[in-house]
Parts: structure tokens; sequence; C-alpha cells
């Protein structure tokens, strides 16, 4: 079938556009996307449910909408597509097809887009590198040795890779800011409330889960957030609309804005020089646009937040377990389960009310002093890492881990694993990883990953903005000025479909 080479000159808008005036079929677009796929995949398992045929029926009468007939990929977890197997990165739910469509994929449908396919995920989206044991690692086309982040690997794996122009993402602790940072895209984390993710699934992971895409052109993602925003009925977290739209931010003359800077590790023990660097460059770049910039240290107290945030996410790997069974209507085993996710399910058990009510009162405290930290500024500057992207298998478990988290599995009720010593030492190479992103997932405000900064090896470096509750417009306006003034749109990874 007939193909449109010039694909990748465009991004989704424009290719929607293409397709309104009649210039490309949405057929076309789909061929080019199918076409890319099968050359690139294999080398990078991004995609691991095509949709072909179901979307080849689609493209033969495309939706009206900003995004008509633009080919798009569906992360593989809590997205449910109906009729379409969903496995959430686990063994556990082989088989399982959602008997209807989660809110998030009806915007993405009536918005115009195409779905073909559904990308690779971490188990349950749990650790910021793609490497499920269930569908087998995902690769990053800037350096195959390296992962492309997580949970929203696969997703920005095949954007990086020219796959599509954009892909759908959601982050519980980084998971659309840490794939963009990886792969050298943009990814904007929206406000808590702003997306809905109901009916078939409760908000999880106590509200810190936001979902939206990553996307090349900041445009994109300013328009989609526009055809994904706005509360519904039923919907238990609601918060105001914007005045006006997302989309009109990018147009909207720039305010002189003062932003701060901070080059700690923050959840870390170190910051990589890359990473270092990359935010010194970046705040030259935003005095040179005549911004204000000033350097600070974010308050953090860095053991209690990691202890706090790990029992909350513990605990709901324990409720995830549970919620699964009632679903699936059998009991949860370790073998359904890989090693990690099955102690982290077990540790989760461990923890009594009090533990949990804790951990929420901490976070609540946290937010609160980071808030009124946050009051003086209209945006913080961090590296979105505190690393470069990490190697595929770095994160894994060694084999004395193995063996920890093994024995922990035996244990009834996670014996000594929930003392708070075992938890920061389990988890330390974990948050010195993704040691900057996780404080805006507990406070709800929106943050970005900007493709800003490439070091010496032409690994891509992202710089993250984090803003004020609510207020996207101001990011977004922001992220326009900066692709203005370092343009990336035109950087391909080595390993790119053409």
């Amino acid at each position: 079938m007939a193909r449109f080479k010039e694909y990748d000159q465009y991004d989704a808008l424009g290719l929607a556009d293409l397709v309104r005036s009649g210039q490309v079929s949405a057929s076309e677009l789909l061929e080019e996307s199918i076409a890319r796929t099968e050359k690139v995949n294999p080398a990078i398992n991004a995609v691991i449910r095509p949709m072909y045929e179901h979307a080849r029926l689609q493209a033969k009468q495309p939706k009206e909408g900003p995004f008509m007939g633009v080919p798009f990929l569906l992360k593989d977890l809590i997205a449910s597509y109906a009729g379409v197997e969903m496995t959430n990165g686990s063994r556990f739910y082989r088989g399982f097809v959602p008997a209807e469509d989660s809110e998030y994929v009806k915007r993405f449908k009536r918005a115009g887009l195409n779905i073909f396919g559904k990308t690779n995920t971490p188990e349950f989206g749990i650790t910021p590198s793609t490497e499920p044991e269930f569908t087998g690692p995902c690769r990053n086309p800037w350096d195959t040795l390296r992962s492309p982040g997580g949970s929203s690997g696969g997703s920005a794996a095949a954007v990086a890779a020219g796959i599509v122009p954009m892909a759908s993402a959601s982050d519980g602790g980084g998971s659309i800011r840490i794939p963009a940072s990886c792969c050298g895209l943009f990814g904007m984390k929206p406000t808590r409330g702003r997306v809905p993710s109901g009916p078939d699934l409760p908000d999880g992971w106590f509200g810190f889960i936001a979902e939206h895409v990553v996307s090349r052109s900041v445009r994109d993602s300013a328009h989609m957030l526009d055809a994904l925003q706005g509360n519904y009925p039923g919907q238990v977290m609601r918060i105001a609309p914007p005045t006006k739209s997302y989309a009109s931010a990018l147009d909207k003359k720039p305010k002189k804005l003062k932003i701060a800077y901070s080059v700690d590790p923050l959840l870390g023990e170190q910051l990589h020089q890359d990473c270092k660097a990359g935010v010194l460059e970046t705040v030259k770049l935003l005095e040179s646009m005549g911004h204000t910039c000033v350097e600070v240290r974010p308050p953090v107290a860095r053991e209690d937040f990691i202890y706090a945030y790990s029992v909350l996410v513990c605990s709901e790997m324990a409720a995830t377990l549970a919620e699964g069974e009632r679903l699936l209507g059998r009991a949860g085993k370790s073998s359904d389960f890989e090693t990690r996710t099955w102690a982290l399910m077990k540790l989760g058990r461990s923890f009594h009310g009090g533990d949990v009510a804790q951990a929420v009162w901490f976070m609540n405290m946290f937010t609160r002093q980071w808030l009124s930290f946050f009051e003086p500024y209209d945006a913080l500057l961090t590296s979105t890492l505190g690393e470069l992207p990490i190697a595929v298998g770095g994160l894994r478990p060694t084999p004395r881990e193995t063996l920890e988290l093994k024995a922990l599995s035996y244990l009834p009720i996670g014996g000594i694993a929930k003392q708070k010593d075992f938890v920061i030492k389990s988890g330390k190479r974990l948050y010195n990883y993704c040691s900057q992103t996780m404080p805006a997932n507990v406070t709800g405000q929106p943050a970005m990953s900007v493709p800003l900064h490439w070091n010496d090896n032409n690994i891509p470096v992202g710089m993250m903005f984090t803003g004020r509750f609510g207020e996207e417009e101001v990011l977004f306006n922001l992220a326009a000025q900066l692709e203005q003034a370092k343009p990336w749109a035109d950087r391909r990874a080595p390993l790119y479909a053409v």
C-alpha cells in the first residue's frame, strides 16, 4: 500500500492537517508507521502488541479531531482499550481483555488518533527502566545498550526511533519525564486531576499518577492536553479548568519569570556532572532570554521521604495484587510475578494501617513545606535525572539482592524488611537515578522534561521544570520559548526509522 515518506518532517498536528486537507490519507500515514515499526522494533522492542488490522479499518474513515488520522501508540498499563489484551507488563495479566475503554482512551479516540499498537512497560510500572521479564527489555534508540527509561519507556523509544510523533505515557514517580529525558523528547506531567484516569480502575498510587503523552514537539503536547483535560461524571479528583486553551499559551507574549534552580542531588547522593552541566547551561540560556534565575536548595528530608514513598508504593502493590485477584478470579502466586514485584507486594502486606497513615501524613507535611518554599518562584529548574540513561540491566537486582528478595517473599509478614534502614538501602540505586522527579508526583504540581542538553557522547540529558499547581500554561509558554531558542526537532537518534 502507499506510504508517506515525508512522515517525520511533520509533528502530529502537521500530519493531521495533511489528512484534513486531503493531501495525504490516514491509510498512507498508518502504513508508513507500520513499516517503520517493522524496521526498527526488532532492535528496540518498543511495540509489544500490534493492532494493525484494527487500525487499518479505522484509517478508512478517520475521525474528525485535532489529530485526525494520526497513527498513535498506547502504553500497555492502566489504559484500557475494549477488546484488546492489557497485561500491565505482567505474566499474571496474560489474556486479560478489558470490556470497555478507559476515559483516557476515549479521549484519545475523540481527538482523532488512530491507535495501532501497545507499548512496552515494566511490570505494573514500578521501575524507571523498561525491562519486564514477560515481554523483554526495551532499548534506547540513542544507545541500544542503554534503557529508554520507564515506565513509559516503550512509548518514548517508539517516538525517538521515528515510529510515531507522539505516544501515550503515565507518570507516578517520573514515568513521563524520565523516558522523555532518556530519549531526547518533550514530556509534560500534568497537574494532579487534570487528566481523568477512571472509571474502570481506581486513582493509583495515592493520587501520584498523572497521564498524558511524550512527543517531539511542544505544540503536540499542549494540544493533546487540551483534548485530554476536563472532568467527567464520577471523577473523584476535580480541579478548575484552564481559563484558556493550552495551545494558546504557546503564542502568548513571554512573561519575565523568576526561576529557581538547583544542582542538589535531592533524593540521591550525588548528581552526575553532565546533569549539572546541563542545568548550568540552561540557566545561561534562560538569563539570555530575560528570565531571572536564583540558585536554591529545595527542602526535603531525603531518607524520610524515601521511606514514606516506599511505604505507599509497596502498599499500593499489595492492593494491586488483591485487585488483580478479584478482577481475574484467581489467586496470585510467586511464579506469576517478577521476584522484585512479588517481594514488594509481600512487603506492602506487612505494613499496617498506622504505617500507611504516617506515610500519608509525612507526604502531606512535605507538600506544605515544599509549596511554601515554592511560593516566590514561577518554576524550579533541575536536571530530570540524577544520572545518564542507565544501562539495560543497570537496575536489576544483584544476585545477592535476588536472594534477599526471595527470602523476603517467604516471610509471613515481611519481617525485618519493614525497618527503615532496609527499605532505604534497597532503594538506593533507584533513588540515585531518578532523584529529582518524585516530589512533583507527591505535591501534584505540573512538571516537564525538556530536551535541552546532549553530552559529548550524544546522549540526551533532559532538563526538568516544575511549575505551580494548576499552571501548565506557564510551563508550556516557557517550553515554546526554549524550543525556539534551542530547537531539538531535527536531532535524530542513531537508530532511526527512515
